[in-house]
C-alpha cells in the first residue's frame, strides 16, 4: 500500500484552529519541520484576516526555530508542553500569552495516556524510512525517541515527515518500547545501559495516516558555547570529586553510568572527566546525547550510551551515520519515558549532573526562573534524574552578569529541586558535599565552599540574622539580595539591616 505523498502546505491545511498537535523529536533533533512552518503562514494570513487560529503543541522536549519559534512568532500557540528553549516562545511565555505546563520530562507520554491533557488531533513525526502495510505502518524515527510511540496511537490523524537529510540507516538506533498503564504495568526489563527491550520503529494504524511529506531539512541544533575558565574548572572540581569518591569506594571500582544536562558545563564535564586517567571508561544513560559523548566514543572513553535524543551538531550528526556499523552496536536511542524512567535510574545507579540558575545556601535548587517569575528553559529531565540518582549534582558558576549576580543566595526565587533530593553543589569555587548533613552544616560548607569570596561576607551575615531553628531563616530578609537586585542592579548592595523587622 502506497501511502499519498502531499505537500507540507497540503498537510497544514488539514489542521484546524483549536486543534491538539503531538510532535515527534526531543530537542531540535528529529522535531517536525516542514508542516509546522506552513502551519505558521496559515496562522499569519488567518490572524491578518480578523481570525483567531492556534494549536496545542505536546511534544517529548524542546523543538527548534521551525516549530516553536516560528508558531510563537505569529502567536499560534494556546498551549504547550513539557520543554523548550526558543526565545521568542520564552518571551510570549513571559508576557502571559502562553498556557505552558512545565513538566517532568518522563511523565508527559503517560500523562498524554491518562487522559490528562485531553485529546490528541495530529500527530506529526519525523521519520527516516517507512515500511507501507495495509493495516499497519512501521515509521522509523529520525535523531530521537521522545513520545512518538505515544502520540502516533492516541492521535486521531497522523502526518509522517520523510526527511532525506537523515541517513535511512538511523532505523538501527532505536528501541521503541512504550510501557502497559496502571494497574497492568509490568518492570521496564533494562539492566544495563545497552539492553534493547522494543522494536526498531513505531507501528502506526494505517487507516490514520493521511499523508507522507517529502522534505530534506537538516536539524536545528543548537550552538553551545565554547568552554571558557569558569565552566573548565567546574568541570576538573566535578571530576576530582568523582575520583575522590571512586578512591573512597563509594563509588565502585568499575564507575557507573553517567547523566548530563545540556551545554557548555556538560561538555566541560565530560571533557574533564574523559581526560581523568584514574577514570576507567564508562557508560551513559542519559536524555540528551552531545558531540562530547560522540567524540568520546569514538576515542574509546565511552563504551555504551543510552538517550532519548542526538542533540548534536549536523557534522557530528553526519559523523554517526557514517560510522554508523559502530554506533548502532553501541548506541541506544530511547522513548523519553524510558531513557527518563525513575526505575531505570535509580536501578543502573546512575550519575546524575544538571545545571541549576541559582542553589540557596541549604541546597534547594532553582533550574527554570529568573527572578522566580520569569521562566527560562523549563524543568526538563534534571529532576527526573536528580531524584533518583545514585550521586545528585548540581553545578553552576558562582556568579552571573559580571558578578552583580551571586548563584548562591540565602532563599531561592523558585525551587524545582528541594534540599531532600541535591547531594552535591559545584561551582569553580568548588564543592559541597551535603550527604548526611543537617541545615546549618551544609548552609556552612555552601558558603565557604562555593560561594564566590565577594559574596561569603554577605551570606555569612544573613545567617546571623537567621531565626534558630531546624532551618535558620529571617523570612523578611530571605530574599533581600534579589530585591536588591530588582532595585539597585547589583547583589553587592544588598543591605539585610533594611529587612529586619
Amino acid at each position: 500500500m502506497a501511502y499519498t505523498r502531499i505537500t507540507a502546505a497540503e498537510a497544514a491545511a488539514m489542521i484546524k484552529n483549536g486543534e491538539n498537535l503531538g510532535l515527534s523529536g526531543f530537542t531540535p533533533a528529529g522535531t517536525a519541520k516542514a508542516v509546522t512552518r506552513e502551519l505558521a503562514k496559515i496562522a499569519k494570513a488567518e490572524h491578518e484576516a480578523g481570525r483567531e487560529f492556534k494549536v496545542g503543541i505536546l511534544t517529548g522536549a524542546s523543538t527548534g526555530q521551525s516549530t516553536d519559534g516560528v508558531l510563537a512568532e505569529e502567536r499560534a500557540i494556546k498551549y504547550r508542553a513539557p520543554y523548550t528553549t526558543n526565545p521568542e516562545f520564552r518571551k510570549r511565555v513571559n508576557l502571559g500569552e502562553i498556557a505552558y505546563n512545565d513538566i517532568h520530562l518522563s511523565q508527559m507520554a503517560q500523562e498524554l495516556r491518562y487522559g490528562f491533557m485531553g485529546e490528541i488531533d495530529w500527530a506529526i513525526l519525523e521519520v527516516c524510512d517507512i515500511e507501507e502495510g495495509e493495516s499497519t505502518c512501521k515509521a522509523y524515527l529520525t535523531a530521537a525517541g521522545g513520545i512518538a510511540p505515544t502520540v502516533a496511537r492516541m492521535a486521531k490523524k497522523v502526518i509522517l515527515e520523510l526527511n532525506s537529510f537523515h541517513s535511512p540507516e538511523a532505523k538501527h538506533l532505536h528501541d521503541v518500547y512504550e510501557p502497559l498503564d496502571p494497574p497492568l504495568r509490568q518492570p521496564i526489563p533494562i539492566v544495563k545501559v545497552s539492553d534493547r527491550i522494543g522494536t526498531p520503529y513505531v507501528e502506526i494504524d494505517a487507516k490514520k495516516i493521511v499523508g507522507v511529506v517529502e522534505c530534506n531539512l537538516p536539524d536545528e541544533a543548537r550552538a553551545f558555547k565554547d568552554s571558557d575558565p569558569i565552566t573548565d574548572q567546574i568541570g576538573h572540581n566535578v571530576a576530582q570529586f568523582l575520583v575522590n569518591d571512586m578512591k573512597r569506594g563509594i563509588i565502585p571500582s568499575t564507575f557507573l553510568p553517567l547523566q548530563s544536562g545540556v551545554g557548555s558545563t556538560a561538555n566541560a564535564i565530560l571533557g574533564a572527566l574523559g581526560h581523568e586517567k584514574s577514570v576507567p571508561d564508562f557508560n551513559v544513560y542519559t536524555e540528551v546525547m552531545q558531540d562530547s559523548v560522540v567524540n568520546m566514543m569514538l576515542e574509546g572513553r565511552v563504551k555504551d550510551a543510552s538517550s532519548c535524543s542526538l542533540t548534536v551538531s549536523n557534522e557530528c550528526l553526519m559523523q554517526v551515520y557514517d560510522n554508523i556499523d559502530y554506533f548502532k552496536k553501541h548506541v541506544t536511542l530511547r522513548p523519553s519515558e524510558i531513557s527518563n524512567s525513575p526505575e531505570v535510574i535509580r536501578r543502573l545507579g546512575v550519575i546524575a549532573i544538571n545545571t541549576a540558575i541559582e542553589v540557596d545556601i541549604y541546597g534547594n535548587a532553582n533550574s527554570t526562573h529568573i527572578s522566580g517569575t520569569k521562566m527560562m528553559n523549563g524543568i526538563g529531565g534534571s529532576g527526573d534524574f536528580e531524584r533518583n540518582a545514585y550521586i545528585s549534582i548540581f553545578t553552576c558558576p558562582s556568579t552571573a552578569k559580571n558578578g552583580m549576580i551571586s548563584s548562591i543566595v540565602p532563599f531561592v526565587s523558585h525551587q524545582d529541586h528541594s534540599e531532600h533530593d541535591v547531594n552535591i553543589i559545584v561551582t569553580e569555587q568548588g564543592v559541597a558535599d551535603l550527604r548526611g548533613k543537617s541545615p546549618i552544616e551544609r548552609a556552612h560548607l555552601i558558603i565557604e565552599n562555593c560561594a564566590h569570596p565577594d559574596y561569603r561576607p554577605l551570606l555569612r551575615e544573613y545567617l546571623k540574622f537567621a531565626k534558630m531553628g531546624q532551618t535558620r531563616h529571617c523570612l523578611t530578609a530571605a530574599f533581600a539580595m534579589h530585591d536588591a537586585l530588582a532595585r539597585k542592579g547589583d547583589m553587592h548592595l544588598t543591605d539585610f539591616a533594611e529587612y529586619i523587622k
